[in-house]
């Protein structure tokens, strides 16, 4: 009997991507449902009653949340291809740790970014958190190695290239490079919303904010 998969999922979500990306990395089939988060379906929070959040996982009628837990579970249900962690302990403990720093520094600078008035500050934690994890990119093409994996998956939903009147390029040249690889392989590019529509979805967001 074949696995039933249903990703729970809203087309701004960046957590989201992440998910896809995994899935698509893995070669697994799935039904995607869009949430309205402004009108969530009943499925929603019966899957995620603590968070009532997406991105869901459902495995065989099994729920499973937050997207880089997620993720280690698509990783550890389908080892055979691709793995996306290491399988060294000290190096599946570093990956984490650099997610993890995703999810609470980087995130929270492109929060302030996009959505507050104190985007300027922002913009400046956003580059010195680059700079962190360009450093731990080195020379590698992958944070992983030679191959796309966990920590690539995690960062590139945050990956701001223009913002303000900050240079990239002139500051973080290597994570350019490495984000443009990324976005060449097929289960990234193609698990991404169309930017134009996130653009005109962020715009939309902050005008509602009072931001100019």
């Amino acid at each position: 009997m074949a696995d039933e998969i249903t990703l729970l999922n809203a087309w701004t979500s960046p957590f989201g991507i992440r998910v896809r990306i995994a899935l698509a990395e893995k070669g697994i089939n799935y039904e995607l449902k869009e949430e309205n988060l402004q009108d969530k379906s009943p499925l929603l929070p019966q899957m995620n009653p603590v968070h009532k959040k997406i991105p869901v996982l459902i495995h065989n009628g099994k729920s499973i949340c937050e997207s880089l837990i997620i993720v280690q579970y698509i990783d550890e249900v389908w080892k055979e291809t691709s793995p996306l962690l290491p399988s060294d302990p000290h190096l599946r403990a570093q990956a984490r740790f650099w997610a993890d720093f995703v999810d609470k520094k980087v995130f929270d600078c492109v929060k302030r970014i996009l959505f507050t008035k104190d985007d300027k500050e922002a913009g400046k934690e956003y580059i010195e958190c680059l700079k962190l994890l360009e450093g731990e990119l080195g020379e590698k093409p992958y944070f992983g190695g030679e191959n796309f994996g966990y920590v690539d998956l995690s960062f590139i939903p945050f990956y701001l290239q223009k913002f303000g009147n900050f240079s990239l390029e002139a500051e973080c040249p290597k994570l350019i490079t490495w984000a443009k690889r990324c976005l060449q392989k097929e289960s990234v590019s193609k698990s991404f919303a169309d930017l134009e529509k996130v653009g005109d979805f962020i715009e939309q967001r902050r005008k509602k904010l009072g931001i100019e």
